[in-house]
């Protein structure tokens, strides 16, 4: 039998170490649909950069990030139909939209048709949120997705696409723009509603 080191008293030697989730568990969760659905938008990301970036052809990538976006709302759906929510899905799943995003915006600030400045704001505001909503969940509350942002969601995909398109026919860029600021306005309000759930939840002091 092992003797209690020095430095270490029994009663912590004592306690149960965590257990690391078996690896036919990962594996299984990683090829259930709405998991292999969240892994597909990420592997999508690259592709719509390239794609974007060579202007091998803007309408290719739209039908690319269109898909991705679609994906975004079936893993969930098939994961609440299926009950397969699991661990490694809400992991994934919001680095998934984001990667996406943010992919999506860099490029078209490469290629000129979005304002830096505006789309720094934006992908702030997702970097934000998502440190709130860790720091909530380590002092045990959850902070859900609120209409605000899920309205933010939509509207960045209608000004992405517009955006892209506009590039390619020069007829919808004014719309894409106009559809940009809109963005930027919903990203600003919901974070800061996403902020006051935050004060309320967590900073207010317990009485």
């Amino acid at each position: 039998m092992s003797q209690p080191t020095a430095d270490a008293p029994p009663a912590l030697l004592d306690r149960p170490r965590p257990v690391p989730p078996a690896p036919e568990t990962v594996r299984i969760e990683i090829w259930n649909l709405p998991n292999a659905l969240t892994l597909f938008r990420i592997f999508l990301v690259p592709v719509l950069v390239v794609v974007l970036l060579t202007k091998f052809s803007n309408f290719l990538g739209l039908a690319i990030f269109l898909v991705a976006a679609i994906t975004d709302f079936f893993d969930g759906y098939f994961a609440r139909r299926l009950n397969k929510t699991t661990r490694l899905g809400a992991l994934l799943d919001p680095i998934a939209d984001k990667l996406l995003m943010s992919a999506a915006f860099i490029s078209l600030v490469e290629l000129g048709v979005a304002r830096a400045w505006i789309v720094v704001i934006i992908i702030g505001r997702e970097f934000a949120v998502s440190g709130l909503r860790a720091i909530a969940a380590q002092n045990g509350v959850t902070i859900a997705a609120s209409p605000l942002g899920k309205t933010k969601t939509v509207a960045q995909v209608i000004a992405i696409s517009l955006l892209i398109v506009g590039y390619e026919l020069g007829e919808f860029r004014f719309t894409g723009e106009l559809a940009l600021w809109v963005v930027m306005l919903f990203a600003i309000v919901s974070g800061i509603d996403y902020f006051i759930k935050f004060s309320r939840a967590v900073l207010r002091p317990q009485s």
